[in-house]
């Protein structure tokens, strides 16, 4: 399966949406728990692609084009946020109110779309940048993911960084001994063990 790391774009939608909904329970699709499946990339994939600060690669599949994973990011957090509350959040919640919720998947996210969470700041005091990584099961285990890491990593060096955090789900362990490989750590004074950071010089590939 030869595979190509390309700049994510706007037209890059739909792929990044399906993604997301498929590895969105803890590294497994979620496609059970939501009546709209859209939710989940709303929130945690296609911003990247529309909202100032925000950057992003690509796996594509040379094969037939198909977009098989990604890893996106804001180079400020904080901004992305205020951009995200301003311009984003707001018609989300409106279309999607919480009366029409029925599956736990629908719940949570309606809800979420109403009372967003903001960032600790002990992530901020870490990097302003963040990143979100899925990859598709059929590709995973493959070394695809610790390139779209490195191929980050490159880009945000190049643009004035030394770090990048994530937010992980406890439940998916597998993905945190592959951060902690990397050379992600634990955020110190995080308000959980599930902040991860990675100084760039500590990052192992």
């Amino acid at each position: 399966m030869p595979v190509t790391i390309r700049q994510a774009t706007k037209n890059d939608e739909d792929a990044l949406s399906r993604i997301c909904l498929l590895t969105a329970d803890a590294g497994k699709s979620a496609e059970h728990l939501h009546d709209y499946p859209e939710l989940p990339g709303l929130v945690y994939a296609v911003p990247y692609v529309n909202l100032p600060t925000t950057w992003g690669f690509v796996l594509e599949d040379e094969s037939n084009g198909d977009v098989v994973g990604y890893i996106l990011g804001s180079k400020d957090t904080r901004a992305y946020e205020a951009h995200a509350r301003e311009i984003w959040w707001p018609p989300l919640a409106e279309k999607y109110p919480p009366s029409i919720a029925k599956k736990p998947g629908d719940v949570y996210y309606t809800n979420l779309l109403r009372n967003m969470y903001t960032i600790p700041q002990s992530n901020i005091d870490f990097s302003p940048a963040h990143l979100h990584i899925d990859i598709l099961p059929a590709f995973q285990g493959k070394g695809l993911g610790s390139k779209l890491i490195k191929t980050a990593v490159q880009y945000l060096k190049e643009e004035g960084l030394d770090g990048i955090w994530l937010g992980l789900d406890p439940r998916n362990t597998g993905a945190r001994l592959f951060y902690e490989k990397l050379g992600f750590k634990q955020i110190e004074g995080a308000p959980d063990g599930n902040q991860l950071g990675l100084k760039f010089a500590d990052l192992r590939v």
